[in-house]
């Protein structure tokens, strides 16, 4: 049996959950959304009651007191209207900016913050009935309608009981006094909400790692699909490891057109060339222009014979400066000594060349210390060993 036939068993890669956050995929309970919405509503309704209380107090006292100006003056109806809807809306907005700021909260808390307009993207694959009939027997569905049933359930019972407790009451407001009607009003209705707080709060508490593990079993992989994302991965490395080699030959053929403009090239016979160039006047210190190991050393050697480059052999020298430098890098201060015995010996050898002075012997012995050259030093940390 293919992986496709099979049911997804593994868990989602990092990847794929990454890839679902941008597409708008996270983890959401609409339970938790709507615990936090009534408790924002409950919060606003428990803070503004007095304020509230006292303001439709006033709106009641004046509305249902007649005034024989406003009779007589059509523009008095208007004005008066105009101030209770003022009124109204100091009661109904801070009740509406509670409830928006409670629903964007539920949406961060459950999934954290994300924005994605993919969600919003008509998909017309949706509108297959075929596929539309299957989701309506997926394990979500199936989930969500049981969950919504039980939640209709208990909180019909619990309205039924509340409804029972508060019903006395509710019926003596009539014989009560308007400012005490009001009060019991408020102290009933947020009886009420309370109620529901307790109810909504235990199904968000089941709900939040329910739908956890729904999102978990919606996110599995096949193992055709893991396999598939490696690939992808590994194509991705193989897109940078192309991209690293061409930068690699690119630095070679700049590396190889320095070499003639250089004023020496020193060499380890069989392994090593570094190419260096002075310019006194744009230069703090010689620079390493090109520098390469066997075939590229030779390939350096070559090209600075073909050029009329001097090329001296220097070993340790050679050496140090192929371990210490990098490519258009000025030489160390360790090494600056040496190099200016190199840069003496080949402009005394120039002169000569040209019948401008006398040739000079062999090359001096360089002052390389033996930390900076490779070889050394690691024959003095074998040595250390030994002893």
């Amino acid at each position: 049996m293919s992986d496709d036939a099979q049911d997804k068993q593994l868990p989602a890669t990092g990847r794929k959950l990454e890839k679902a956050r941008e597409d708008g995929q996270v983890v959401r309970s609409k339970d938790l959304g709507h615990f936090l919405v009534l408790l924002a509503a409950t919060g606003a309704v428990i803070g503004f009651t007095p304020v509230w209380m006292d303001k439709l107090q006033r709106l009641l006292s004046a509305g249902l007191r007649f005034d024989a100006r406003t009779v007589a003056n059509p523009d008095m109806m208007a004005q008066r209207l105009s101030e209770w809807a003022m009124e109204a809306l100091f009661i109904v907005v801070p009740l509406g900016l509670g409830v928006a700021l409670a629903s964007v909260a539920a949406g961060v808390l459950a999934g954290g913050w994300v924005m994605s307009f993919k969600v919003i993207v008509p998909n017309f694959g949706k509108l297959n009935p075929v596929t539309g009939f299957a989701n309506l027997f997926s394990k979500q569905q199936l989930v969500d309608a049981l969950k919504a049933s039980a939640m209709a359930l208990v909180m019909g019972a619990v309205g039924v009981m509340v409804l029972t407790k508060v019903w006395p009451n509710m019926v003596d407001l009539l014989a009560k006094p308007l400012p005490a009607a009001i009060h019991e009003l408020g102290v009933t209705l947020g009886d009420v909400l309370g109620t529901m707080l307790l109810v909504l709060a235990a199904f968000a508490l089941l709900d939040w790692p329910l739908q956890k593990f729904l999102f978990a079993e919606r996110m599995k992989m096949s193992h055709q699909e893991v396999k598939e994302e490696f690939k992808q991965q590994e194509g991705n490395q193989e897109v940078k490891a192309r991209m690293k080699q061409l930068g690699r030959e690119r630095t070679r053929k700049r590396m190889l057109a320095a070499v003639p403009t250089a004023d020496l090239v020193v060499m380890n016979p069989t392994h090593y060339a570094v190419a260096l160039k002075y310019d006194e006047g744009s230069m703090g210190a010689p620079r390493v222009v090109a520098k390469g190991l066997d075939l590229l050393a030779f390939k350096i050697r070559d090209i600075a014979t073909e050029n009329r480059v001097p090329v001296l052999e220097a070993p340790p020298l050679a050496r140090a400066l192929y371990a210490h430098t990098e490519l258009d890098q000025e030489v160390p201060v360790a090494l600056y000594s040496a190099v200016a015995q190199v840069l003496a010996y080949v402009y005394q050898l120039k002169q000569a060349l040209v019948g401008q002075g006398t040739m000079p012997g062999n090359l001096p012995d360089l002052d390389v210390p033996d930390e900076m050259d490779p070889l050394r030093s690691a024959a003095a940390r074998e040595r250390v060993r030994e002893t």
